[in-house]
């Protein structure tokens, strides 16, 4: 049975007040990133000083893989600081440290972990957070991913990203018959596992926004139809017998419905499951072919492609009116539209001039921005937060043959690009982010 990753109990979360604001710009794309020192941290008796080294190592990295944050060297640190003593500023600010990050790492007797961290502005010599956490041991590596998502949301002001999950296809092989197998991991790479065997080929992830299923399209039985997947016991079931191909699922913000595109006499079109009451709406009309399906966070829209204007473009679909708005209009064909978790921007792929880019601009088509280019990429899916995009990108070889394929990420100012590691001969295509973790 495939049992779901972690379980974590949070325990108390205090923050301290604030007299001066320090914040990191993370819109200005040559933004000076902020200088953080997070020190070795304490352990108590029963805690292993490699779990330790570990958590730290994760923190750092976390905050390092932004772009936003330089992380001070440990050669560098003047002193160190026991928990619930004054840093010496001045030593601090002597090396240009901007911010100071404490830790503890305690053993419970229930087989729990309790992380207490503080969080210094070295600048404005006062404390800036500090909180404590609580989990399982078995999950201590999240537990590091929450204490980089609350450093981070404190300097930014915005959502953390770090305690998510990624699933993808994870491909290996040789390129003329790559096994494509539905795969997990944490946002850097971390704990990868499958979630699919080998016996059908997979594509098209996506997670129920309560992150207890995945739907996706399978092969199963050479018959291609969308599947979904529990996380917490592993079972696996065909979406509903809609007499055609069906693929590029995609669930409704409230998890109630479930966008497909649905082949019916030659034609593709976008359809609408509804999971309580397995009724099939019909959602786009006409000859053209229609998919790629995106809901507005509300609900209320559905960005797609479309051909119906002669040449592949992006279109918004209002579920109430059934109007249809053409949004793009610039060169070159414009595929796989997804909608940013805050609702102002929608990411997209475009092909022009044989080159593949992923780029951003407003939901009604405007301030264009591509973000990156390549042999072929695609597939943009957003992090919670709405700053950060994931995306593979294939390289071309120079035998021509051959094909890498590399899952990255960036932010939206096109300049923080981040290389997620995964296992030496897997390919990685598809990827989508997931919410925060429950």
């Amino acid at each position: 049975m495939l049992k779901r990753f972690f379980a974590v109990l949070v325990a108390l979360m205090v923050a301290m007040p604030v007299r001066a604001e320090l914040k990191v710009d993370i819109i200005a794309g040559a933004a000076e990133p902020i200088s953080i020192a997070v020190q070795k941290f304490e352990v108590a008796d029963g805690v292993p000083a490699k779990v330790a080294s570990m958590m730290r190592g994760v923190v750092e990295n976390d905050l390092k893989s932004t772009g936003l944050f330089r992380i001070v060297n440990h050669d560098a640190f003047p002193e160190y600081v026991k928990m619930h003593a004054m840093p010496t500023f001045k030593s601090w600010a002597a090396i240009k440290t901007q911010v100071l990050v404490q830790a503890k790492l305690t053993a419970e007797s229930d087989n729990r972990y309790k992380l207490d961290f503080f969080v210094w502005d070295v600048n404005g010599r006062e404390q800036i957070e500090a909180q404590s956490l609580v989990a399982t041991r078995k999950t201590a590596r999240r537990l590091a991913h929450i204490m980089a998502d609350a450093i981070y949301e404190r300097l930014t002001g915005e959502v953390g990203y770090f305690d998510t999950q990624i699933v993808f296809i994870a491909e290996t092989g040789d390129v003329s018959n790559r096994v494509k197998r539905l795969a997990i991991m944490d946002q850097d790479g971390a704990g990868m596992r499958y979630l699919s065997d080998s016996g059908a080929m997979v594509m098209s992830p996506h997670f129920s926004p309560n992150m207890q299923s995945i739907v996706f399209l399978s092969y199963y039985n050479d018959d291609p139809m969308v599947w979904s997947l529990n996380l917490d016991t592993g079972e696996q079931r065909r979406l509903g017998q809609f007499g055609g191909m069906n693929f590029a699922p995609r669930f409704s913000p409230d998890g109630s419905r479930v966008a497909i595109s649905l082949v019916k006499n030659g034609i593709t079109h976008i359809y609408e499951f509804n999971l309580e009451t397995n009724e099939l709406r019909q959602l786009t009309f006409g000859n053209s072919i229609n998919t790629s399906p995106s809901y507005s966070p509300d609900g209320k829209k559905m960005a797609f492609n479309s051909d119906r204007s002669g040449r592949q473009q992006i279109h918004i679909l209002d579920l109430d009116t059934g109007e249809v708005e053409r949004i793009t209009y610039g060169s070159g064909r414009y595929a796989t539209p997804a909608w940013s978790p805050d609702g102002q921007f929608i990411a997209f792929t475009k092909i022009a001039d044989d080159t593949f880019y992923v780029g951003i601009m407003d939901p009604r088509g405007r301030n264009e921005k591509i973000l990156a280019g390549g042999w072929f990429m695609e597939a943009p899916s957003w992090a919670p937060g709405s700053r950060r995009i994931v995306y593979y990108e294939t390289e071309k070889h120079l035998d021509g043959i051959d094909r890498i394929s590399h899952i990255r990420s960036v932010d939206i100012t096109g300049q923080n690009f981040y290389d997620i590691e995964l296992p030496d001969g897997v390919n990685g295509t598809e990827p989508t982010w997931s919410p925060k973790l429950p």
